[in-house]
């Protein structure tokens, strides 16, 4: 089967499973460890239930037309939160399919309760040519030629018909590249009556620069294990196993000529979708609703999608939250998204056009410029009631923006200064716990750390200015800000230049933004900016130690 054909076999699964799944009832889900598969190997199916139904009554006739229970095992678990008592059961199933094409998993009965139906797609008995061999390894890639930061899938494959012990394989480090290793699997599976167990070790690999990417020669070692022939054995003699896979080249191809100026987006497939909390055609003067904005890039990073800038216009305010950047797994790799949430505020009744937005990536199944696209939409915003007539303060004069705020009353006034004190008082006390002097009087201090996200995202906006690629540098530059300063609200370019307060910074920015928003985008170079970025973060992690003050490069003055 080919790359496109296995692409579009997932997706018409994924489909069909949402249109078929019937009426599942929450209390019963069904789950299965892989969703491609061949004759003779094994599949994991886990059946769940709340304590409420009795799993040991489920009915698996209907598995059986299609699939053989090779082993059944049951498992519970009891979790306490908050006092809340949570029990479930779980019916563990080693099946194998009795014959190829999309095998559909059926809903499965429990009690009242019945499980979501799964497809998988079963391919032909594999064959090996093994020999005399027990132990197998190799190495693949799903493709041998990949855009620069797309998605390169690599399987390590180890096939065993022998039990080892001490297994490892060497750590994959590539140059010029990202990356991310993915969840390991591991089955059973039947060649020629004889059974061998696989474990698959895959990677998620995004090259940084054109031109060819070699992924070395990978080693696998293991021992032997013999069984122990009395008490006293060991069990440490068993023959040495070391085996070696080919070393694979990728041809990484650089950005084409005639995609769109802005962020470079090689993917299988991306979506933007949009939320409200309140319909925006329920929305009223001076009340405001959350609009979040997700995208979603399947083949790659999270921190490779584009920010979503919101805009304020006369009678509309924005004012942006924190974005929310996350790495899924999926069978095609990864799948990034990014989040993008923001307060809007009308602060008058009136109808306004909410534009489009239009985000240009590169399909690389089909080869070509496609538009993820939030279609423009009109809003109309009705009076205030009466009741709710207290006036408006929005971006007075000298004030930071904020959310729109009704004039409190002189009872919520009291009300708020009582709990304003509390807070305070409560603050007071723990600032002066924490900075009480421990150990004979002196202060303790500690490093500072780097926070959670911060390498990774430094690590990505290295590699995006190594490729040269303005648009990603840009994104990039603010997500790691994002990392480093998370005590900021930084959700724009311009927010992360205020945050940071560097004038060299400002100058490579101002350069970076000319070459993305110039007519014809042109050539940049991320050699400046890689500087730039390396002493701030050297500075960064310098101020970090001198004191628990919050964090910034350079404060404004």
């Amino acid at each position: 089967m080919t790359a496109i054909g296995k692409y579009k076999l997932r997706w018409l699964m994924l489909v069909l499973t949402l249109l078929a799944g019937g009426p599942a009832l929450a209390g019963v889900t069904a789950s299965l460890d892989r969703d491609q598969a061949a004759i003779g190997d094994t599949l994991q199916l886990t059946i769940s239930a709340d304590g409420n139904e009795n799993i040991n009554n489920i009915d698996l006739r209907p598995l059986l037309k299609d699939f053989e229970i090779l082993r059944r095992s049951t498992s519970s678990s009891t979790r306490i939160i908050n006092g809340q008592t949570t029990r479930t059961r779980e019916v563990t199933l080693d099946i194998s399919a009795r014959r190829e094409g999309t095998l559909r998993i059926p809903p499965l009965q429990v009690g009242n309760s019945r499980s979501n139906m799964l497809l998988v797609a079963i391919g032909p008995a594999v064959s090996l040519d093994a020999g005399a061999q027990s132990v197998l390894f190799e190495a693949e890639v799903d493709r041998s030629q990949v855009y620069v930061q797309g998605q390169v899938l690599l399987t390590l494959r180890i096939q065993q018909a022998i039990n080892l012990d001490a297994r490892s394989v060497t750590e994959l480090k590539l140059d010029n590249a990202f990356v991310k290793q993915l969840e390991q699997k591991s089955f059973q599976r039947n060649i020629d009556g004889r059974p061998w167990l696989v474990h698959e070790i895959r990677y998620a690999i995004f090259p940084e620069q054109s031109g060819t990417l070699e992924i070395p020669a990978q080693t696998f070692s293991a021992r032997e294990s013999r069984p122990r022939r009395s008490l006293f054995d060991v069990g440490s003699n068993g023959k040495q196993v070391r085996l070696n896979t080919d070393a694979l080249k990728i041809n990484v191809l650089p950005r084409p000529d005639d995609y769109p100026a802005g962020d470079w987006l090689p993917a299988e497939r991306l979506t933007i979708e949009e939320t409200w909390s309140t319909p925006p055609e329920q929305l009223r003067a001076g009340e405001s609703a959350t609009r979040t904005i997700r995208i979603s890039g399947e083949g790659l990073q999270g921190a490779q999608l584009p920010p979503i800038l919101f805009p304020s216009t006369e009678g509309l305010k924005y004012y942006p939250d924190q974005p929310v950047i996350s790495d899924n797994e999926v069978g095609t790799g990864l799948l990034g998204s990014r989040q993008d949430s923001a307060a809007l505020v009308p602060t008058r009744a009136g109808t306004w056009e909410i534009p489009e937005i239009r985000i240009p990536w590169w399909d690389t199944q089909a080869e070509t410029v496609r538009y993820a696209v939030l279609p423009a939409r009109q809003i109309t915003v009705a009076t205030a009631p009466a009741s709710a007539a207290a006036p408006i303060s929005i971006d007075q004069p000298g004030s930071t923006p904020q959310a729109a705020k009704a004039v409190p009353s002189a009872t919520g006034n009291l009300l708020w200064q009582i709990i304003a004190g509390v807070c305070a008082a409560g603050w007071l006390l723990t600032a002066l716990l924490v900075r009480r002097p421990r150990g004979g009087g002196r202060e303790e201090r500690h490093e500072k750390k780097d926070h959670p996200g911060e390498s990774q995202a430094f690590k990505q906006l290295l590699a995006a200015c190594a490729s040269d690629s303005a648009g990603h540098a840009r994104s990039a530059f603010i997500n790691w800000c994002t990392q480093a300063l998370p005590q900021r609200q930084i959700v724009s370019i311009e927010d992360a230049r205020a945050a940071v307060n560097d004038p060299e910074l400002d100058q490579a920015l101002a350069e970076l933004d000319a070459t993305l928003y110039r007519n014809g985008g042109g050539a940049w170079q991320g050699e400046q900016l890689t500087a730039i970025v390396k002493r701030l973060r050297k500075q960064l992690r310098q101020k970090g130690t001198e004191s628990d003050r919050p964090l910034t490069l350079y404060p404004a003055t």
